[in-house]
């Protein structure tokens, strides 16, 4: 069984059609939606994680991309500038999911568990010397 949190990119002459119900049907596959922002003839940004046994939620994967959705596995797109962070905890207390996290009170160093990230990009937006980064934002 896997489960993987992705971001999905919708074109606009694709935004209207069921693709994720047929993934669902087709594969055996459940989701859970975390963000959306999807119009009727405009592009559509969804953010959901995605459950079913391993070779079927590859297959399902590749029926997205065949049909024109672009995607971003969440783990692959939050991104930390190490260089620029100096782990002043702004993040920390916007993120909904404690995907940023201060574990260590001495040394006050700001934890990013990619695995918890949903791609909220609320980070992104408090981060004062702009070292969070988020691709496919919504």
């Amino acid at each position: 069984m896997i489960s993987k949190k992705i971001v999905l990119r919708f074109p606009k002459d694709i935004a209207d059609k069921p693709l994720i119900s047929d993934i669902c049907k087709k594969y055996d596959l459940t989701f859970n939606i975390m963000k959306a922002n999807i119009f009727p003839r405009k592009e559509g940004v969804l953010t959901l994680e995605i459950s079913g046994e391993d070779k079927a939620f590859y297959k399902g994967i590749d029926y997205l991309k065949q049909n024109g959705v672009e995607l971003t596995f969440v783990e692959e797109s939050i991104k930390r500038n190490e260089e620029k962070c100096y782990h002043c905890g702004f993040c920390v207390a916007v993120c909904p999911t404690q995907a940023l996290t201060i574990n260590d009170r001495k040394t006050m160093r700001v934890d990013l568990y990619k695995d918890r990230c949903i791609a909220c990009g609320y980070c992104v937006k408090v981060c004062p010397v702009k070292a969070m980064n988020l691709e496919n934002e919504i």
